[in-house]
């Protein structure tokens, strides 16, 4: 864990020192073909960072705010758009380009009466860091009896794991980034269980990050000169390969394929959906029943295409090594912090 800091301490300093010099040149070149030029050098430490860690925590962390967001937000301001601009201060510039964080809107008043319960959803309070960080250890602890669950329950498992683990890790920063500089995280999901449709779940409810850096670098062109379905399966098929290229990076094995697969049957589904909806008068499922439905298959391709993705690789037995280390780490530091106030009143009566 030591060298684990050390190198986070020093991909900091190199984001930072890249950021510096991405903002100058940005500054001083129009967008297009010579500010992406200038811009690639930032774009290709962005993409080599995550192999200074050895963890999969921080190297699929690593990986996901710099690899995949950072560059392709690096990548839209070459073109001029995106939520980077070389006029933003460098603190501000350099978060909003290395984690999943926006400018902090002043919300109208009038605002506050319209959905209190969905942007008390979308928000990572306190609250929701407790909950996560006070379940983990009782799902690393049910990790030991996978062997006598079934798939569905070994993948529910998984679900929830992932689910609880972007919770704490994304609330976490952002109750940092909210205190140090007053902006917001991009939410990361929005109560995916309430999902009615496939476009509801991908498009409004889970990953939120992705989608939105995902409109304006492929949708947005794609959609443009050969429509809106080909626009929606650009971007899956995008999601999808940058998937393939973070499982890359944390279990060091070549992509399969299968959940770029995965994407891109959800891209063609989720197109098809798009167009049965514009018909206004066709026949559509009650809410009722089309939140297990699009529940069920999500879950039922998970686990026919996603999910073996992981297990094949490892992911799974490496994750839940890291997180008893990181369990046991944290008892030997309670012990030391108990026995330490033990000591407190013998030293004090000398």
């Amino acid at each position: 864990m030591d060298g684990e800091l050390g190198s986070l301490l020093k991909a900091t300093a190199a984001v930072w020192a890249a950021m510096y010099y991405a903002r100058m040149a940005a500054a001083l070149i129009r967008p297009g073909a010579a500010r992406l030029a200038a811009l690639l050098p930032a774009v290709a430490l962005f993409c080599a960072i995550p192999f200074a860690f050895s963890t999969t925590t921080f190297r699929g962390s690593s990986a996901f705010f710099l690899c995949w967001l950072g560059t392709f937000k690096l990548l839209l301001l070459a073109a001029g758009r995106g939520p980077l601009d070389p006029s933003l201060s460098l603190p501000h510039f350099v978060f909003s380009a290395s984690l999943p964080v926006k400018f902090r809107q002043p919300a109208p008043a009038k605002s506050k009466d319209q959905d209190p319960a969905s942007a008390s959803a979308r928000g990572h309070g306190p609250a929701k860091i407790l909950v996560a960080g006070a379940v983990i250890p009782f799902i690393i602890y049910a990790y030991q009896f996978k062997d006598a669950m079934r798939r569905w329950q070994l993948v529910l498992l998984y679900t929830v794991h992932i689910y609880l683990s972007l919770e704490l890790l994304l609330g976490s920063v952002r109750a940092l980034i909210h205190g140090v500089l007053g902006m917001e995280m991009e939410p990361q999901v929005d109560r995916p269980y309430l999902a009615s449709s496939l476009r509801d779940f991908w498009g409004r409810r889970w990953n939120l990050m992705v989608p939105a850096i995902l409109r304006p670098s492929v949708h947005g062109p794609v959609r443009a000169r050969f429509g809106d379905a080909a626009g929606v399966m650009a971007s899956f098929l995008v999601s999808g390969l940058m998937h393939e290229v973070m499982f890359y990076y944390i279990m060091w094995q070549p992509p399969s394929g299968d959940v770029t697969a995965f994407f891109v049957l959800h891209g063609a589904c989720t197109a098809a959906e798009g167009w049965w909806a514009r018909h206004a008068g066709w026949w559509r499922p009650p809410r009722a029943a089309a939140v297990p439905l699009t529940l069920a298959f999500v879950g039922g391709t998970g686990i026919w295409l996603f999910f073996p993705a992981m297990v094949r690789g490892g992911l799974d037995e490496l994750v839940l090594q890291e997180c008893q280390g990181l369990v046991a780490a944290m008892e030997q530091a309670g012990r030391w912090l108990a026995g330490g106030a033990a000591a407190g009143p013998i030293l004090s009566t000398r």
